[in-house]
């Protein structure tokens, strides 16, 4: 599955999600997700050192649909400026895309 770039806005102070719906490589239908784990970070620069963690729900695995959020209190901590994030999925077979 290809990576494909997509904004985010956080205002600082405020509870954040967002949802995806993650497809095959086919583009038409959703990635079954079921027994795939996940996780996603925010940091400065692809070479940070440091980052923040999103909390990643599964929202509907059968059809690949997934949230990454922030609490009020993480986005608090966040200097304004821009970021970039990452979410990585392992499959049942270690495989990560």
């Amino acid at each position: 599955m290809a990576a494909i770039p997509l904004n985010l806005l956080l205002e600082k102070g405020t509870d954040f999600d967002a949802t995806f719906n993650i497809q095959n490589e086919d583009n038409t239908t959703p990635l079954n997700l079921t027994g795939y784990t996940a996780a996603a970070k925010m940091k400065r620069s692809y070479y940070s050192t440091t980052s923040t963690d999103f909390i990643v729900d599964f929202v509907d695995r059968y059809n690949g649909i997934l949230k990454i959020s922030l609490t009020n209190t993480s986005t608090s901590a966040l200097d304004p400026r821009r970021y970039v994030y990452d979410i990585v999925l392992t499959s049942p077979q270690s495989i990560k895309t």
